[in-house]
């Protein structure tokens, strides 16, 4: 067992696959092991996919039998649109307080832990500071349920870095998320013919690159490198320039009843939630130089992710949509890779 063994949780979410899948190509990983409720949607080679259920109630086991090393913890939902509260909060914060007590077993082999967290830990108020630390507490209690649930989880991963000082943890949070394949509630709403705001504010916004995303879990991994990282990008936009350079004007929506304006939106599915809607009015910095002094460069600054997403989204018009997009489906692919009935190229002629 000279290699890592990692354990991904959330392996059929966007992050957990795609961490996965580059750690396959890690010749420093010995067994790779990834555990969601739903199958993994991307292609993976050696990557052993468990199900679970989603509190992860199995993970202690599978952690104690696979003697597990390093656990990557992307199994986080930081988009409330997706769910109910009662279902986020058996995922995020019951199924870390299980990962916790898997990994703080006596006997246990786990000495990295890496957590993706998001910067809607920090809330957004017109009382905020131009840019949050690692270390700036928020200026008002978490009022919505991804706030709420999210400051469960850190307090989770503090106690459990302060038992476990043999354990290095890693909490990274991540800026709103751009890219050409990421779908949030922000890039929902970029990609409407006209893109909502609040009427009397124009609050600067910061973005980090889907690729950068992937980079920075790689990277603490690499350096087993501890603590709490900000992962956004250089430079906050004001959201009426970021309308701009997708092409766009901006729709103000009521400053009072705003959640009331936004139901025309919710009737065509692209519900605007509380969180985005606070920070359409005050916006959020966050500052990256502590990742950066340990060595991290990023790829793209918040302009340079909002004109990558925007060149995708041009390119999805143009060259996309006359084909549906295949989805990897386990069964369909053991079907091609060894049914008898498909005629395989010899290299004969």
């Amino acid at each position: 067992m000279s290699g890592r063994r990692v354990l991904i949780t959330g392996l059929a979410t966007f992050w957990g696959g795609l961490v996965a899948k580059h750690l396959e190509g890690d010749p420093s990983v010995d067994v790779l092991i990834g555990l969601d409720t739903r199958e993994p949607s991307v292609e993976l080679e050696r990557t052993e996919y468990v199900r679970t259920d989603e509190n992860y109630s199995i993970l202690a086991r599978i952690v104690r039998a696979a003697r597990i090393d390093t656990i990557v913890h992307t199994f986080l939902v930081v988009d409330s649109t997706q769910m109910s509260r009662r279902t986020m909060h058996e995922i995020n914060v019951i199924g870390t307080m299980n990962l916790f007590a898997a990994a703080s077993t006596p006997g246990s082999t786990v000495r990295d832990v890496v957590v993706k967290s998001s910067g809607w830990v920090y809330g957004t108020a017109i009382e905020d500071p131009v840019w949050f630390t690692e270390e700036t507490p928020r200026s008002h209690p978490p009022r919505t349920a991804i706030e709420q649930s999210l400051e469960a989880v850190e307090g989770y991963v503090r106690d459990f870095a302060e038992d476990n000082p043999h354990v290095n943890v890693t909490l990274l949070r991540f800026s709103n998320v751009l890219g050409p394949d990421i779908e949030t509630p922000i890039t929902r709403a970029l990609e409407l013919p006209v893109v909502p705001s609040v009427f009397g504010f124009d609050p600067r916004i910061q973005f980090v690159h889907e690729d950068d995303v992937i980079r920075s879990i790689l990277f603490v991994l690499e350096r087993r490198l501890p603590g709490i990282y900000n992962v956004a990008g250089d430079g906050l936009i004001p959201w009426s320039e970021v309308a701009a350079i997708c092409g766009k004007r901006t729709c103000p929506l009521p400053p009072v009843g705003t959640e009331l304006a936004t139901w025309p939106l919710r009737r065509i599915g692209v519900p605007l939630p509380e969180e985005l809607l606070d920070l359409l009015r005050y916006g959020r910095g966050m500052d990256n130089r502590r990742l950066k002094r340990a060595g991290f460069e990023y790829l793209y600054t918040s302009a340079g992710a909002v004109e990558a997403f925007v060149e995708a989204l041009r390119l999805r018009q143009t060259v996309g949509g006359t084909e549906p997009a295949y989805r990897y489906e386990r069964d369909v692919e053991q079907f091609f890779r060894h049914s008898p009935a498909i005629v395989r190229d010899t290299g004969v002629g």
